[in-house]
């Protein structure tokens, strides 16, 4: 039963993660901190968006755990999560890969 519930999790995790990428400007985010951490402040003007647009971006990769922060002062750096990143690439990786087993078709279908 654990196994199942470990799956469970990983697969909502994965799906949050995966929801979380499937967005034009927080791909555009996570191209531009590629080079390394950065500001709110250095990615409007790149990205061409609002700051409280880019706020909520910044905020729905970093509950999906994709980005992570750092405070200095005022100051939100913002970076990737290399190892959220790995996961999700493992994920990809896993989904290539037949599972055990084999499957016999049903000779009823066409």
């Amino acid at each position: 039963m654990f196994d199942i519930l470990a799956r469970v999790r990983t697969g909502e995790s994965a799906s949050r993660r995966f929801h979380a990428l499937a967005d034009e400007t927080r791909l555009k985010i996570i191209e531009r901190l590629r080079d390394g951490e950065d500001c709110v402040c250095n990615l409007t003007g790149p990205l061409g968006t609002r700051q409280s647009l880019l706020s909520f971006h910044l905020r729905t990769l970093k509950d999906a755990g994709i980005i992570q922060d750092r405070k200095e002062g005022r100051w939100v750096y913002y970076s990737l999560n290399l190892d959220v990143l790995d996961e999700l690439v493992m994920a990809l990786e896993a989904l290539k890969k037949p599972r055990k087993g084999l499957r016999l078709v049903s000779p009823r279908c066409p």
